[in-house]
Parts: structure tokens; C-alpha cells; sequence
């Protein structure tokens, strides 16, 4: 089995887009918020609420969630295509410049950015690191979360293009 022949295969997969988030507080005076956009993120237990989001080995966001706890993913909504789309880049500008025109609160349990207008939030703290081929899985211990918009529906991801329901 060829490479292209695996990602064709899962491609008809749908999935959720979620932007995870983080605030390396170790990088400039106040810091600087961290974002990734996610299709491989779901839930794992109800007792106790745990979750789980894979990213690639050797990424900024790896490397700051090896060393920084909490994070953050917030469920992006049909309308937020751009978002998923900005976080994605592959080469992209700074994180800095990224967030600077998107509405976010800071989330109270763990300080990283919350996108406004997200169907749903989810505030983490790293339970566990699971290296698994060239990504690692980060389970998640969540600390809050809550449903701020019922605007809408989720933006999807299938054959590698986003989609809407309906």
C-alpha cells in the first residue's frame, strides 16, 4: 500500500474541524498564543471527561505541549472556514499575527485563546503523551467546557476540502 492510496482511503472519512490553541508563556515578555487547526480530535472517556488530539511530531504545538499543559480546542462552526483555513498553512506568518483579527476569550482554566463564535469549547490539561508513528496523541483531562454558540453547524473536513452539514 502506497502512501496516496492510504490518505485516499481515509480521506472519505469525515471529521470535525477544531482549532486547538495554547499560550507558551516562555516565548517574549507576555508570551505568545499558539494555534492549530485539527481534524483528529475526539472524545475518550465520560469518568473521568478525557479527550484526545493527535499532532504531528516536531510541530510548534508539539513542541510546546510537551512542556506546557494546558490547552484548549474550540469546535469550529460552518461559518469559520477561514479560520480552519489560516491555521492550516503549511509555511504560515507568526501565531501572533494570526489571532490578531480573530474575536477569542482567554479561557479561565487555562489561559489559551477561545475562539468566539465556536459551537463548542473544551479547556485541557495533558494527562498523556503517546508517540504513534510520526504524530503524538495528547489526552487531554478536561477542566471545563461549555457550548457558547448553538449558531449553525459544524464545518467538517472530507476528501480534503471542508464541507458543511446539509
Amino acid at each position: 500500500m502506497s502512501e496516496d492510496e492510504f490518505r485516499a482511503a481515509l480521506s472519505r472519512l469525515s471529521a470535525g474541524v477544531v482549532l486547538v490553541t495554547a499560550h507558551d508563556p516562555e516565548e517574549g515578555a507576555r508570551g505568545e498564543d499558539v494555534g492549530m487547526t485539527a481534524t483528529a480530535f475526539m472524545s475518550v472517556s465520560l469518568d473521568p471527561p478525557l479527550v484526545m488530539v493527535s499532532v504531528r511530531n516536531g510541530s510548534r504545538m508539539d513542541d510546546l505541549l510537551a512542556r506546557q499543559p494546558l490547552w484548549a480546542v474550540s469546535v469550529l462552526s460552518e461559518s469559520q472556514r477561514h479560520i480552519a483555513g489560516r491555521f492550516a498553512m503549511k509555511g504560515r506568518i507568526s501565531d501572533r499575527l494570526l489571532f490578531e483579527d480573530i474575536p477569542y476569550t482567554r479561557g479561565e482554566a487555562t489561559g489559551a485563546p477561545l475562539v468566539g463564535g465556536a459551537l463548542a469549547i473544551v479547556e485541557c490539561r495533558t494527562e498523556q503523551r503517546v508517540t504513534a508513528g510520526d504524530h503524538t496523541l495528547v489526552v487531554g483531562r478536561v477542566l471545563r467546557a461549555g457550548t457558547p454558540s448553538a449558531e449553525g453547524g459544524p464545518l467538517m473536513y472530507f476528501r480534503g476540502r471542508y464541507h458543511t452539514l446539509g
